[in-house]
């Protein structure tokens, strides 16, 4: 891989690691390239799986921001080397159809997860419908989400969610600070399952929803389903793919 296109978040180390990788290695636009470098955090790694999304381009990251979870190492030294033995994971996204008061429909991907909000001073109200069966009439929350494998550490995680490995075909649906049901800890779906979510009283309750933090305001439905069309390649250094972190952060 010789054709990299460089992509660098705004913050300094980042811009100046972009500066020195352009000129060592040559900087070619995002649809010639062969592979596509983020220099920055995890936020820059979501941006640029999103903003490529009609690429078929591996992405390899390199951490200059702060975690860095979805980032490999940041060393200017043997790039090509590094890219030629990279081992590559594949994901796929999930596709979230949320519907507004108004009868309109808003269209989104989610490489994390695809959560829902309370927006008022009351908690939200939802029912759950998982593959066209109503699985639960009303849960009282501050929210909900349903991450994919390679989200499970991120939002998931913190809402005290599984983390599942990187292969499994599963997905994590967690209720974030459940009052009723109070002990509902939430539950592990199929893949191929589609979750539905229906606001009550939404006008009294309003909840927005988010996909990768991508907002739609007022929503009174939601639904999710995993997009297996739509695939990104993330590269890692050899034994540092997403299978080990994801292992590896369950006994931390």
């Amino acid at each position: 891989m010789t054709r990299i296109a460089f992509v660098a978040s705004e913050i300094g180390p980042a811009r100046d690691a972009l500066c020195e990788l352009s000129e060592r290695y040559g900087n070619v636009p995002l649809e010639e390239a062969e592979v596509i470098v983020a220099l920055g955090g995890d936020g820059l790694m979501l941006q640029t799986l999103h903003g490529t999304m009609h690429l078929d381009v591996p992405v390899y990251g390199m951490n200059r921001g702060t975690v860095g979870f979805m980032m490999n190492g940041f060393d200017a030294e043997n790039l090509l080397e590094r890219l030629a033995e990279a081992e590559e994971t594949v994901i796929h996204p999930l596709h979230m159809t949320a519907e507004t008061p108004d009868g309109k429909l808003h269209e989104a991907l989610a490489i994390n997860e695809v959560s829902l909000l309370r927006a008022g001073p009351q908690a939200a109200k939802l029912k759950i419908t998982v593959a066209g069966r109503v699985r639960m009439e009303e849960l009282v929350c501050d929210g909900a989400l349903l991450s994919t494998p390679a989200g499970s550490t991120a939002y998931n995680y913190s809402a005290h969610g599984p983390i599942l490995p990187i292969g499994s075909d599963v997905l994590a649906l967690t209720a974030i600070a459940p009052f009723r049901p109070r002990r509902w800890r939430g539950a592990l779906l199929p893949m191929n399952a589609t979750v539905r979510f229906d606001v009550l009283e939404a006008d009294k309750r309003p909840v927005r929803a988010d996909a990768d933090s991508r907002p739609v305001q007022s929503v009174v439905a939601v639904e999710i389903r995993s997009e297996p069309h739509v695939r990104r390649r993330l590269l890692f250094d050899p034994g540092h793919g997403l299978e080990e972190r994801l292992i590896r952060e369950q006994f931390i």
